[in-house]
């Protein structure tokens, strides 16, 4: 195996996914530059639409596929917007539009108590579309929403997930710490731990006539 298809439209997300898988031993492409669409995201899990976003690139390409399916999940929302945090603004959601209808959201429910958040990360990879055994690595990152946004880094709510133990925003973490921090990060790095035995053992893709 010598290429790996991140199965991502997102260009922050394949930003990080690059950067962090820098150095392994295979090829990383990117499903658009093989000419492969997003998949529908149907799912009502992170878990569930990781699974379906890998095997989606896996079988539009013939080749393994890594996808991440990532977001935000606040308390007080009870766990809003969760698996919609990308379009949780609606039809052509941005993320100043998504980072305006969350602090809208929060406005009456602030308090003297910080708003609890998490961002969650689930990575699925699939040795090929029918892959009956994907691997899934999943982790979290623990936070409080501010009541508006600090940094110019990173993407999405980053500019208002405050790391009480950084003390800043992410948007305002160096990329290098970010990384070490972040939920993704801490994902990967239970992928890299397993990634190599993983894509070398079984089941292989069934034969086709």
């Amino acid at each position: 195996m010598t290429q790996l298809v991140l199965a991502t439209g997102n260009a922050g997300k394949l930003k990080e996914l690059q950067a962090l898988l820098a150095g392994q031993p295979f090829t990383i492409v990117t499903q658009k530059s093989l000419g492969v669409s997003d998949a529908d995201e149907t799912g009502l899990s992170f878990v569930e639409n990781a699974i379906l976003k890998a095997r989606h690139a896996s079988r539009a390409t013939g080749l393994p596929a890594l996808a991440d399916d990532s977001g935000l999940c606040v308390d007080a929302l009870g766990g809003a917007p969760g698996i919609y945090s990308a379009r949780y603004s609606g039809d052509g959601a941005t993320d100043a539009r998504n980072n305006e209808k969350l602090l809208q959201a929060l406005r009456p429910l602030r308090g003297g108590a910080p708003l609890t958040a998490r961002f969650v990360c689930v990575l699925a990879l699939v040795r090929h579309a029918d892959d009956p055994l994907p691997l899934i690595c999943q982790a979290e990152w623990e936070g409080e929403i501010l009541e508006s946004p600090r940094g110019e880094q990173g993407f999405g709510y980053d500019p208002l997930f405050w790391v009480p133990s950084a003390g800043m925003s992410s948007a305002e973490l160096p990329r290098e710490r970010k990384n070490a921090l972040s939920h993704r990060g801490k994902a990967l790095a239970l992928l890299e731990a397993r990634i190599e035995r993983f894509l070398q053992s079984a089941p292989q893709s069934p034969s086709r006539p």
